[in-house]
């Protein structure tokens, strides 16, 4: 069979690492590849390698389209290596090629029709891939693994974390976990950065315009603000219906710095948004795309823009994903997310390579702050001022990539990490038992920057964590503890703004002072030449120091000194009235529940 496109070195690279990965096993496996990186190309090779019938899954007609037309044009059509197309909206149902390229929607809507046994299933964009059970994607897996237990899996993505759901995979390549124990992926076995593409010319680079007018404060909403969630559009329309301006004068803005651009998409909160926006753009050049335009019209209208035709397209979260127009050269966001990967593909929709094309102006409106080289983190930002950081892990030498803080010199004030997302060898008698010389399992490693210690086995968990893990008994919900205290009489509690350690050497002791917003103060003292109190200090405070980046242990009070100002303060203290003194009895760190904390508003 004659090839005709010759693959990119990540192309090969991911097609070898497809194949090293199912000779070994039989795990769902994921492949991440930026917008524009050729999905299409690698899965023609995949399909065009296997040697037993595949079907290829999408969610869109144009993707199973794009992915047939590439088959073909890999090679000759006919004999073993011929291609049928399954889609209603494509009006075509083939169920009996070799290679099927299927829209999900028409083939779960009609499993009978599948007889023969697939040996590999590819799943383009699949983050789309739920953990229920009754979903289509499911219903289909479950059809093909009966007819072939040991069918080979593999999903392509260029969005591998999802608000709302977290992330599809479990485990990646490069050494590390992913917190998401029930994701259907079992590994991420290769990705490619957005930046390799750019930098090997692979894409366009992208121009990211700081616009100096007004944006839309979209912090003010509570809902999901990630474009695969039902986000509130009553709210969504309020607050932007609430700055009028702002919107006349962004589009006004788009106006002037495409002037001379080929392309420009234009991607909108809300219809009502989309419409306001089309209201100041020229209607001749102008069209709208949004979830109720009609599939005609849509094909329509998006012809009408990869043939220039049509300059400005406006749409409404239906562009993210299957839409290829080479010559965009102007993305402008108008709508939130809290997902760097689905800022990421926005953005790449604007990055493919087009004959005159030198750069894609990136007008971002939404005041997110993201940075378009930015790894997913996997969590939506705890403040408006958190950045990506990197912590190594003192355990396991993990460097993990946290939300976190830096000061204007860039030096790291706080990360907001839980537990290290690297991968250890798990003991010697851990081999896969499916593969009894194969690589042995790997876990992840146990080291905790933030938790809580179980009452009963002092063992660490997470902070959210309502059992412990280790034996099995019952944690008290910090809410708990902290509502029994507020109704007991003989109880303080103190909202911790600071503390003050202070080291007394005639006793060998440490003593804190616990200081709330308005003064008042609790304290309580650490014996050093005794061993639990000094263990009891070290569990507390030393564990936490620089959110336990920095594994520390302190057996002499000389040894403590030098870190007395990096001491953390707890959020909540709770003493209990003894006779003629309060003693301390709770210190609650990394408090994420409803009661406030120092120094925020009410």
């Amino acid at each position: 069979m004659s090839q005709t496109f010759i693959l990119r070195d990540y192309q090969t690279q991911a097609v070898e690492a497809a194949l090293k990965h199912f000779r070994q096993g039989d795990d769902p496996a994921v492949i991440v590849l930026p917008t524009g990186a050729g999905k299409s190309l690698v899965i023609a090779e995949l399909s065009r390698l296997a040697k037993g019938r595949v079907i290829c899954l999408a969610h869109v007609k144009e993707l199973v389209e794009q992915n047939h037309g590439k088959f073909l044009a890999t090679g000759s059509a006919a004999g073993i290596f011929s291609a049928g197309l399954f889609s209603a909206g494509l009006g075509q149902k083939n169920s009996t090629a070799k290679t099927v390229f299927a829209s999900i929607q028409s083939l779960s809507a009609n499993l009978d029709a599948f007889h023969t046994p697939a040996s590999l299933i590819i799943i383009d964009e699949c983050h789309r891939v739920g953990m229920d059970e009754s979903g289509q994607y499911h219903k289909t897996i479950t059809h093909f693994r009966t007819l072939n237990p040991k069918v080979k899996i593999l999903g392509l993505t260029a969005t591998p974390y999802r608000l709302g759901s977290g992330w599809i995979y479990q485990q990646h390549y490069h050494g590390y976990t992913r917190p998401c124990a029930d994701s259907f992926f079992k590994k991420c076995i290769f990705e490619l950065p957005l930046q390799h593409m750019v930098k090997k010319a692979y894409l366009t680079p992208p121009i990211h315009y700081d616009a100096a007018i007004a944006h839309y404060d979209f912090s003010l909403l509570t809902e999901s603000l990630d474009g695969e969630q039902n986000t509130d559009d009553i709210a969504l329309n309020e607050l932007i219906h609430k700055y009028p301006r702002v919107t006349k004068a962004v589009t006004e803005q788009i106006l002037q710095l495409s002037q001379n651009r080929q392309g420009v998409m234009i991607f909108a909160a809300t219809i009502d948004h989309a419409q306001e926006i089309c209201g100041y753009l020229p209607a001749e050049q102008t069209a709208l795309i949004t979830g109720t335009t009609k599939i005609k019209q849509r094909d329509a209208l998006i012809a009408a823009f990869k043939a220039k035709k049509i300059k400005y397209l406006v749409n409404v979260s239906v562009l993210t994903t299957g839409f290829d127009a080479p010559h965009v050269d102007v993305i402008a966001i108008l709508r939130p997310t809290q997902s760097i990967s689905l800022f990421q593909q926005i953005v790449g929709r604007g990055l493919r390579l087009s004959p005159g094309k030198k750069d894609c102006l990136v007008l971002d409106y939404t005041n997110n702050g993201y940075n378009i080289f930015q790894p997913e983190i996997g969590e939506k930002k705890p403040t408006q001022d958190s950045v990506a950081v990197q912590i190594i892990c003192p355990q396991c030498n993990f460097a993990n990539v946290f939300w976190g803080r830096k000061d204007s010199a860039g030096n790291i004030l706080e990360h907001f990490g839980r537990r290290c997302h690297g991968l250890i060898e798990a003991p010697d008698d851990a081999a896969s038992p499916e593969v009894p010389n194969g690589p042995k399992y790997e876990t992840q490693c146990t080291y905790r920057f933030r938790f809580k210690h179980c009452p009963h086995c002092n063992q660490e968990n997470d902070i959210a964590a309502r059992q412990c893990q280790h034996c099995s008994k019952k944690l008290i919900d910090p809410d708990d503890i902290l509502r029994r205290a507020l109704n007991l009489k003989n109880n303080k509690v103190l909202r911790c703004a600071a503390i003050t350690p202070q080291i007394i050497w005639a006793d060998k002791c440490l003593k804190i002072t616990y200081h709330d917003e308005d003064g008042l103060t609790l304290s309580e003292t650490f014996r050093f030449n005794y061993k639990n109190s000094r263990q009891s200090f070290n569990d507390l405070f030393a564990r936490r120091i620089a959110n336990g980046s920095q594994s520390l242990q302190f057996n002499t009070l000389e040894e403590l000194e030098k870190f007395l100002p990096y001491l953390p303060a707890p959020d909540f203290v709770i003493a209990k009235k003894q006779k003629h003194h309060w003693q301390v009895t709770e210190r609650i760190f990394d408090y994420e529940g409803p009661y406030r904390k120092a120094n925020e508003l009410g």
